[in-house]
């Protein structure tokens, strides 16, 4: 191995928000990528679908990009896989399930990549010229999760992926205790941890006592049962399935994402169809109303949505009828938790009796479990990760209680990178981040501006004056016209409007005696004296876009 003069960590997603996970560590010239996940959308981000890290940074030196590690399946951790490949071709490296997610990705975005996709285990060891990558299990909500160990020749880098210590894990997941405290009797120079539960003291529960939970639920109702989690949560829809074998019913799946993700879990083996089990959607009318169970998500894997539409009665396959019992498995996204609330307030009007405690638990650890990998990696140097300002500044202080200095803990916005130099860490400057907001099929084509007047349009409408010119007569053909939307009701407001009309009239004419027919200047004098007028008439600023026609 050789030696690294100088080491460069930052992250371009996953600090100061959920989501969009993606750091990037460099040694020397060479370019080590984790993660590419995608965010879901604030609120004031309005019409956006989902956003992505800006690569910018990463695509102005893609021939030094050695390698792309993903930790596991997660919307927020593989999302962006697809626009990332589309501009930089380097190794992808991965475990079997999460590798087979991410290529579901690309199929989706009909993306083609020559950039090959190599299978990684916990036992693993891939050998670069600057360090040796190996890695160890970690217990998530999604099998196959793992942590990546960078070993240099100033020590390893450590990032934990999402993680918690289930000492009775559901299913095949197990962590490799014995592994992290190798890693760290043999020496972390920096420690990358999730910091998602960091505010949450104790441990967080059982994956085992929910699948008692669900079972239970599934047993005592009386009519259909209908479960909704993450369609990525395939430990949750494992238990749904056991669930349902047990108690004698049928299983039918509802949602694009969720198929998808089963059909990859099950051809690689990660899931198990109990027999005679698994009906089409189209089969229910078959089945009596107690023997029907109906797994369910929404748009992006997100079950909340989907389940609004079924108590509105506007999903087109399953509507909340009264008598049905429903299973929320999922927490809410952070930001998204009055969306979740009105959604139980939904179903209950809709006459479903449900059921949101107690059936789901958080795949990330609490305070004890932060602490117990503190402890085992014994880092130098610690940069909490993965989490809102807050929840970086919570695991921070969760370091400091375990004894890592509190100089020695980096709370680092996007794009802040800290440089280790013979196992010295300093601030070493900004590298360019932000994000990148995808609506429909466009990528990257809304901006601040395009938001900015979106933002405009939903508090106070937009009105439109429609103007036709002759510059020889000096004169107004036709109109003024003033259309209105989403600023004041029409029918009430005529006198509103009819003021308005005559005094675009009067500027119109002004400007045309003046010689002003330079049609910027003409429509600037317009918004001006409307928005004015507008604004001392109804306190109101509503978007004015005047056209103007010349014959």
């Amino acid at each position: 191995m050789k030696q690294v003069e100088r080491i460069r960590v930052f992250s371009l997603g996953g600090v100061g928000e959920i989501g969009k996970n993606m750091y990037v560590i460099e040694l020397d010239d060479d370019i080590f990528v984790i993660d590419a996940g995608v965010m879901f959308p604030e609120d004031e981000m309005l019409g956006i679908d989902k956003v992505i890290p800006d690569i910018t940074y990463l695509v102005e030196k893609k021939e030094r990009v050695k390698a792309i590690f993903l930790t596991h399946g997660h919307e927020e951790h593989i999302g962006a896989i697809a626009y990332v490949l589309q501009k930089i071709t380097a190794p992808v490296y991965g475990t079997k399930l999460t590798l087979g997610l991410a290529q579901e990705k690309l199929k989706e975005h009909d993306t083609t990549t020559t950039a090959p996709f190599i299978d990684v285990h916990s036992d693993s060891e891939v050998v670069f010229e600057k360090a040796t990558v190996t890695f160890f299990r970690t217990i998530h909500s999604i099998p196959d999760s793992i942590g990546i160990s960078f070993r240099t020749s100033q020590g390893a880098i450590v990032y934990t992926g999402d993680f918690k210590f289930d000492q009775t894990p559901y299913g095949m997941n197990r962590a490799d205790l014995g592994k992290m405290a190798q890693i760290g009797e043999q020496g972390v120079l920096c420690l990358l941890s999730d910091s998602t539960n960091a505010e949450k003291i104790g441990y967080t529960g059982s994956d085992a006592t929910v699948a008692q939970a669900i079972s239970d639920v599934v047993y005592n109702a009386n009519g259909r049962v209908i479960a909704a989690c993450y369609a990525s949560n395939i430990t949750r829809i494992q238990q749904v399935l056991h669930a349902a074998k047990m108690h004698g019913r049928k299983v039918a799946i509802v949602g694009k994402s969720m198929h998808k993700v089963m059909d990859v879990a099950v051809r690689l083996g990660y899931l198990q169809l109990p027999e005679e089990t698994v009906i089409s959607i189209q089969d229910i009318q078959r089945y009596r109303d107690e023997e029907l169970v109906i797994l369910t998500t929404g748009g992006h894997g997100e079950p909340m949505g989907a389940l609004a539409r079924m108590a509105k009665q506007a999903h087109k396959q399953v509507n909340i009828i009264e008598g049905d019992t429903v299973i929320v498995a999922a927490s809410p996204m952070p930001g998204h938790e009055l969306l979740f609330l009105k959604t139980i307030d939904a179903l209950y009007r809709a006459g479903a009796n449900v059921v949101y405690k107690n059936v789901h638990v958080s795949g990330h650890g609490c305070q004890e479990e932060l602490k117990l990998m503190l402890n085992l990696m014994k880092p130098k140097y610690f940069i909490p990760v993965h989490g809102e300002y807050r929840m970086q500044k919570a695991h921070a202080a969760l370091a400091k209680a375990v004894g890592v200095a509190e100089e020695r803990t980096f709370l680092v916005d996007k794009g802040d990178v800290i440089e280790f130099r013979s196992g010295q860490a300093r601030f070493g400057g900004k590298v360019p981040y932000g994000n990148v907001l995808i609506d429909g099929l466009g990528i990257g084509d809304v901006g601040n501006i395009v938001l900015r007047d979106r933002r405009l349009l939903s508090q106070d409408g937009i009105l439109i004056v429609v103007v036709t010119l002759s510059k020889e007569a000096k004169k107004i053909v036709a109109g003024p016209e003033i259309i209105s939307r989403g600023f004041v009701y029409v029918r009430e407001s005529e006198t509103l409007l009819e003021e308005a009309t005559k005094l675009v009239t009067t500027i119109v004419n002004k400007c045309m005696q003046e010689y002003v027919i330079e049609w910027s200047s003409l429509k600037s004098n317009i918004r001006d004296a409307l928005s004015q007028y507008l604004f001392e008439k109804t306190k109101r600023k509503p978007m004015i876009l005047p056209i103007i026609m010349e014959v």
